[in-house]
């Protein structure tokens, strides 16, 4: 990137700093009356309440501290009457650490699929194609900025050691609350969309055909989140790069190239140095 345009973007940064949500409490939440998560439960189904799964003392710990953070973001809020009730899990991450999500499978059951399109991945990756310059972004807490419909508070309601609790914010793996999302994006950025952004539920990349106007899209795009309350992840964008991942792929201004992450193993295979090993370095890659 030249060096000009790498201070403007730096300088515009500084400016606009106010879009990047620094912890979970910087969170100022979407106006409901912009949109608000709603469940559609089939009325023939019965509420189902799932027995508290036991778990060790140390998984416990994990879970009301997660539970805590949560309460202090204004994400959940304890309850004391329930009609739907599910169960905390914890699922591994790497480093050794836990990632506390809510099994909602019996309620996702109930609740009919909201039909709202999503972009088709491949074209948002290929209209990044000479691009000079682009920019990654990702909404912070993305789900959680937007706000639950009170009345189906009681539904999403979930049972720990520590009390029953419900969400307050639309919580991740909830069924349609991806399409939620991207009616959302639809309709804050939609004159942005395909010109100078895209946009896919909760990851955003800004283009710019020409790099000395990345500066002007990333002012347009920061007023839209400013105005909608919408707040960024600012350890997960990347601004003013030539080349990054986006949904998987890796984009740049040539377009598609192969992900260095998915293609390590490949990388790593030894080169065969005999027929033998031909023949099953053949045999491995039909498989």
């Amino acid at each position: 990137m030249d060096e000009a345009i790498r201070k403007e973007v730096i300088q515009c940064l500084r400016r606009n700093v106010d879009v990047f949500a620094w912890t979970p409490q910087d969170l100022e939440g979407i106006n409901p009356e912009v949109i608000t998560h709603h469940l559609n439960i089939n009325p023939r189904v019965n509420p189902v309440k799932q027995k508290k799964r036991h778990f060790g003392p140390e998984k416990d710990k994990i879970i009301q501290a997660e539970i805590g953070k949560l309460v202090a973001a204004g994400h959940v809020e304890e309850i004391q009457f329930s009609e739907w009730l599910s169960n905390a899990v914890l699922v591994p991450k790497p480093g050794e650490k836990w990632r506390m999500f809510i099994d909602f499978r019996e309620l996702n059951k109930a609740c009919p699929k909201d039909f709202y399109p999503l972009p088709r991945i491949n074209q948002l990756v290929d209209s990044t194609s000479g691009c000079e310059l682009l920019s990654m972004m990702d909404a912070s807490h993305g789900y959680h900025q937007i706000m639950l419909s009170s009345k189906d508070r009681k539904r999403v309601s979930f049972i720990t050691s520590a009390g029953t609790f419900c969400y307050v914010a639309m919580p991740f793996r909830l069924k349609n609350t991806g399409a939620t999302y991207q009616r959302l994006s639809g309709q804050d950025l939609r004159p942005q969309i395909g010109r100078n952004i895209e946009v896919y539920v909760d990851d955003m990349l800004v283009k710019s055909k020409e790099a000395q106007d990345h500066v002007a899209d990333l002012e347009e795009i920061f007023s839209v989140l400013r105005e909608y309350k919408l707040k960024l992840n600012p350890e997960k964008c990347a601004f003013g790069v030539q080349e990054g991942r986006f949904l998987g792929f890796m984009v740049t201004q040539r377009g598609i190239e192969a992900n260095p992450s998915k293609i390590k193993a490949i990388l790593d295979i030894k080169a065969p140095s005999n027929v033998n090993e031909v023949q099953r370095l053949t045999r491995r890659i039909a498989a």
